[in-house]
């Protein structure tokens, strides 16, 4: 892994890079509450084994930059404060920049796409709604019900992943998603009935639930290659 800097109107911030042996198709990475710490590396990891440079902003500089923490009960309202103090408005554009770094990595070949996590999944939709990503993986977003306004500007091919029994997002939001996605050429929207919230992440015991990260990690795997790389849907 290595850190480069991006730079913007009013400053710059961090871009974690990791990239595998050969070149190939670009990820912008976007992190969740917890900042760009051994989560992000985990996944970003899982990505690189599959051939995808991957590129994970720190979206949180303009409030104290290169901040992460462990993933427990205790850092929660922190990590509610810094989302609390963040730029939503500076943000997306952030992260317009931080894609147009990607895309000029020299590990880069190929379609650039962007994966995000809770916080990161709302940005990540908020990016594909106003800039040009190849394709838009965006996991249990809490922003994405509320602004579905949006999803009309998503040109790129677009894989929703909710849990059905997410405190924080209630059932009957994720269904304002569905209906919104159905019908839709190029998106697609799964929801693991059983999940809570954050169920993909393995470094946070209080969240974590294996057999559906699984099963959503899969599609998303299948859904990327599709997208990124031109791989045939299997099964």
């Amino acid at each position: 892994m290595r850190i480069e800097r991006v730079r913007v109107a009013d400053g710059e911030f961090a871009l974690h890079v990791w990239a595998p042996e050969k070149p190939g198709p670009g990820i912008l990475l976007v992190q969740e509450i917890f900042g760009v710490g051994d989560y992000m590396e985990a996944v970003a990891r899982d990505l690189v084994a599959l051939g995808y440079v991957v590129a994970a902003p720190d979206m949180f500089w303009r409030i104290e930059p290169e901040w992460s923490v462990r993933h427990d009960e205790k850092a929660l309202p922190k990590a509610a404060s810094m989302v609390s103090r963040f730029d939503w408005e500076k943000g997306p554009e952030d992260l317009e920049a931080a894609l147009g770094h990607v895309r000029g990595l020299p590990e880069v070949s190929g379609p650039v796409g962007v994966l995000g996590f809770c916080f990161g999944g709302t940005l990540a939709y908020l990016l594909a709604a106003r800039a040009d990503v190849d394709a838009l993986v965006s996991f249990y977003g809490s922003g994405v019900p509320g602004a579905l306004g949006e999803i009309e500007r998503i040109e790129a091919p677009a894989q929703f992943h909710f849990g059905g029994s997410d405190p924080y997002i209630p059932r009957e939001d994720v269904a304002a998603v569905e209906r919104a996605v159905e019908g839709r050429e190029n998106m697609e929207i799964h929801v693991q009935e059983d999940g809570g919230h954050a169920f993909h992440n393995r470094k946070a015991p209080m969240f974590h639930q294996p057999e559906p990260a699984e099963k959503a990690w899969r599609l998303a795997e299948e859904f990327l290659a599709r997208t990124l790389r031109n791989e045939p849907a299997q099964g």
